[in-house]
């Protein structure tokens, strides 16, 4: 039988899905399952009858939802075009609401873009009924989804969302890469923030693996070029108060080369560090990683970044008016002054920008 975790809110496994969406099994009373939130490598309920060729579910398809568009700002990590959901009626008279996310139970599975979704269609089905959260085991990733719910209804942190899932389940075990998406949605404040820095690192770190596995890199990954902005005039003498925005010139021709929004931070020291010992001019092998201030900041891969949309592993980062170099590129990651590795990097040098505020 499904556990249940709140007042209508059930999590399980394959077996107790396919109960339900034969209408078998209760909901909070016996037979009041409405909706069932499928966490599978498949969105299709072929999936079901491949893992139990008996089985004979009737659906009738509501629709389909895609990952956002190429003109998409903030940008997300996921792909354009890429499967988000997929809705449908299931089960005997489709009364059933299923909503199908193909998600794969692996640590370096993108969970956090499907994790709206997924917590707003709890929350729909709990007010027309019971809700069945389920995946293959019923151990990650149906876990992961009811745990993301009760950080953001209850306001809980991460171990204290999965210590009361526990007294549901204690045998419920989310992979760690899906936990350690779940502390960036805590960070967040219990929501998926796609203009924050904790966000734009972890999209940083989705692309570079799937450059790492050979997909193509295109214009869609790449925010606006802050210099073409339809943002008010940053070349305005008196901005309005409101308006007023830490941009990052071009030291020889003045061009904006990134918005203040555009910087990835990262904590100094933190990462993997270099191991060149007798590059160091100092006795002390920890001196090098001392600086107060990054002599370099990182930001998201922006549209004049010519030699980077050419598809090279590593590069000069160019003003595109003047060709003055401002930095260097590299999809393995690049070490900063301050000892944290940037992977992938987009580095440009302090020195060859101005900073001001418009």
């Amino acid at each position: 039988m499904p556990h249940l975790v709140r007042d209508r809110l059930f999590f399980g496994n394959i077996g107790d899905a396919a109960d339900v969406l034969q209408g078998g099994g209760g909901g909070g009373g016996g037979g009041e399952f409405t909706h069932v939130l499928s966490l599978l490598s498949s969105a299709s309920i072929s999936f079901f009858t491949e893992w139990r060729p008996t089985l004979s579910i009737p659906t009738e398809e509501i629709c389909k939802v895609y990952a956002g568009g190429a003109d998409e700002s903030p940008k997300k990590s996921l792909a354009p075009g890429k499967l988000l959901c997929a809705r449908e009626r299931a089960g005997p008279g489709l009364k059933l609401v299923r909503m199908a996310v193909p998600l794969r139970d692996t640590e370096d599975e993108n969970l956090l873009d499907y994790l709206e979704v997924c917590l707003d269609f709890i929350d729909e089905g709990r007010k027309e009924g019971s809700v069945l959260v389920h995946c293959f085991a019923g151990v990650s990733r149906s876990a992961a989804i009811v745990i993301g719910y009760l950080m953001r209804t209850e306001q809980k942190s991460l171990e204290d969302a999965l210590e009361s899932l526990k007294e549901s389940c204690e045998f419920v075990c989310p992979n760690d890469g899906f936990l350690d998406q779940l502390k960036m949605f805590e960070e967040m404040g219990f929501k998926v923030d796609t203009a924050s820095p904790i966000y734009k690192r972890f999209r940083l770190k989705i692309i570079g693996q799937s450059y790492q596995l050979g997909a193509k890199i295109d214009g869609s990954i790449f925010e606006a070029d802050p210099g073409l902005s339809s943002e008010p005039n940053f070349c305005a003498d008196a901005p309005k108060e409101s308006e007023q925005k830490t941009a990052y010139r071009c030291k020889k021709c003045r061009r904006i080369v990134a918005l203040e929004e555009n910087v990835v931070s990262h904590v100094p020291g933190e990462g993997e560090t270099s191991f060149e010992w007798h590059k160091r001019k100092s006795g002390n092998p920890f001196n090098r990683f001392q600086e107060k201030e990054c002599s370099s900041f990182f930001v998201e891969p922006l549209k004049w970044m010519t030699s980077v949309k050419d598809g090279a592993l590593e590069g000069k980062l160019s003003c595109i008016h003047c060709d003055a170099r401002l930095g260097y590129f590299n999809w393995s990651g690049i070490q900063c002054s301050c000892g944290s590795w940037i992977t992938p990097a987009f580095q440009i040098h302090k020195s060859k920008v101005d900073i001001s505020t418009t």
